[in-house]
């Protein structure tokens, strides 16, 4: 996407905003050419995996959020004070001995992704590494898993993915409801906010903000070439007194005990600059210079949006591992990522390993079923840009640097395998130029075209429509 997002983006002033859902979002472009040489990186690889693993998997629950007290959470307990000890208590009993990143990193390269993000620590604090600032990780003595040769979970991931050419990315979450120094054990906890007045006890706070920077230094220093810190937990942020006064007249569910949360991200993005150079930072939902792509949450823009991007999306409902969860089908994935991709973003897809270490073996269905159709029509995706009309009833655009253009079928379930492919495909927003060869991909067929007013007719043959064997899509390729 280098000659559109990065140009866009030298365009604009320093600070830019457009609108997404309704909510006023300002992008800060970034300075740093290693920073800019490595989103650049990123964009043209498009489609990633990312990973919601702890202890939580042992119960099908939605990651942490159960011990959180708001009133959108449910838990199969009246007890919330014996609920929250059983499921701290899920360290002793978390040993995911089935655990082989390299069988992961070898099914997501087959699939055609490119970049990983793991979580490294969620809100309730259990680190997936060998941190040295707590005794609620994976490494833990009372945690079986520790004896194990691949215990230092984290960095075993980013090993194997780096070993198949993935980069990488740690989720880390800010907020940290294990921390006495978060969730001071003094007082209840009403919401996923810190539960203390912080002006009243700044050294408590302090304390806090320099364990999650002893953490992120850890890993930013242990755990080899680091590309994306994705930090989850946007209520931990600076708040001006104003912006907590507006906030609270809203009544958000999150919003309870709002206060400002600054755990100093300056000086955590320049510690890990040092030692990761050109990191891409993510803090995500904070607008800001420290939020170098955005990252709307299991939802697709409407339109194309001109700074980096990326949809975040579970392949099944929940983002943890769910028994029997219902995943969505390879049809469905392939087109959000052609979506995605023509509106500019990257597709971050979601899998929740199982409490024994492994996907469901629908997730491995889906990925090999993606890394078919990627194989012949990758070059759709990868190192591509937008263009207009970006998409046009079924069709979806996308080009490459040197001009060739990919006008993209989203086909309906069972359309090919029926022949009911359409003989001529009508785009009325689209033509190319006069003199433009178009091929489909995956056949040696060229396509008989014309011009119609300002779109064209592509006349799609007999023989394709009966033996095409690609159920998503039809991807005609104009150079």
């Amino acid at each position: 996407m280098k000659t559109f997002t990065i140009l866009i983006i030298l365009s604009f002033s320093l600070t830019c905003s457009f609108e997404l859902a309704q909510e006023k979002i300002e992008y800060t472009k970034e300075t740093d050419p290693l920073v800019l040489q490595k989103l650049q990186q990123w964009q043209n690889a498009k489609f990633g995996l990312m990973m919601h693993w702890g202890p939580y998997s042992q119960w099908s629950v939605t990651e942490s959020w159960t011990i959180c007290s708001e009133d959108w959470i449910h838990r199969k307990s009246d007890d919330y004070n014996e609920y929250k000890i059983k499921y701290e208590g899920l360290k002793k009993t978390f040993n995911p001995t089935e655990f082989d990143p390299v069988k992961w990193s070898k099914a997501a390269k087959d699939a055609g992704m490119r970049y990983v993000v793991f979580t490294t620590k969620h809100h309730d604090g259990f680190s997936m590494f060998d941190t040295k600032q707590t005794e609620y990780k994976i490494t833990d003595k009372e945690c079986p898993f520790n004896s194990n040769p691949k215990a230092n979970i984290t960095k075993e991931i980013f090993q194997a993915f780096r070993d198949e050419d993935f980069m990488i990315g740690a989720y880390f979450s800010k907020p940290d409801w294990n921390s006495n120094y978060y969730w001071w054990r003094y007082y209840a906890t009403p919401d996923r906010n810190v539960n203390y007045d912080i002006k009243k006890y700044p050294e408590r706070w302090q304390k806090f903000a320099e364990f999650t920077q002893n953490q992120i230094d850890e890993l930013m220093t242990d755990y080899g070439r680091v590309d994306i810190l994705w930090l989850d937990g946007g209520w931990v942020r600076p708040y001006s007194e104003k912006e907590i006064e507006k906030r609270r007249m809203k009544a958000d569910f999150n919003t309870f005990r709002l206060q400002s949360q600054d755990i100093n991200i300056p000086l955590i993005v320049k510690n890990a600059r040092i030692k990761q150079p050109g990191l891409i930072v993510v803090d995500r939902t904070v607008s800001g210079p420290y939020e170098n792509y955005l990252t709307p949450e299991n939802r697709v823009p409407e339109t194309v949006i001109p700074y980096p991007w990326e949809t975040c999306m579970p392949m099944a409902r929940s983002w943890s591992y769910v028994a029997n969860d219902n995943y969505k089908s390879s049809r469905i994935l392939v087109h959000l990522l052609v979506d995605i991709v023509s509106k500019g973003g990257n597709f971050l897809l979601n899998i929740g390993p199982g409490p024994g270490g492994d996907f469901d073996e629908t997730a491995y269905d889906r990925l090999k079923e993606i890394g078919y159709w990627m194989k012949v029509n990758g070059e759709a995706i990868y190192n591509s840009h937008p263009v207009e009309p970006y998409k046009e009833g079924k069709v979806c655009f996308t080009q490459l640097e040197d001009g060739t253009t990919y006008a993209i079928y989203l086909a309906d379930e069972n359309e090919s395998r029926q022949g009911g492919m359409p003989a001529k495909l009508s785009l009325e927003k689209f033509s190319p130029l006069q003199n433009a060869e178009i091929e489909l991909l995956g056949t040696n067929t060229n396509i008989i075209w014309e011009k119609v007013d300002n779109g064209c007719e592509l006349e799609i043959p007999e023989s394709v429509r009966k033996n095409f064997t690609d159920e998503y899509t039809l991807i005609f390729k104009i150079k």
